[in-house]
């Protein structure tokens, strides 16, 4: 995810990990990536 890169912004690097291996216990519920992954 790329977490000591991006201090919590959606980079491309991190939705691509979000896309390829989901969201984790850390990702807030409410961030649109994470949200719409959720509804798929």
């Amino acid at each position: 995810y790329g977490w000591e890169r991006n201090a919590g912004y959606g980079t491309p690097e991190h939705l691509a990990a979000l896309r390829q291996h989901g969201a984790t216990t850390l990702h807030r519920r409410s961030f649109a990536p994470v949200a719409q992954l959720r509804l798929l």
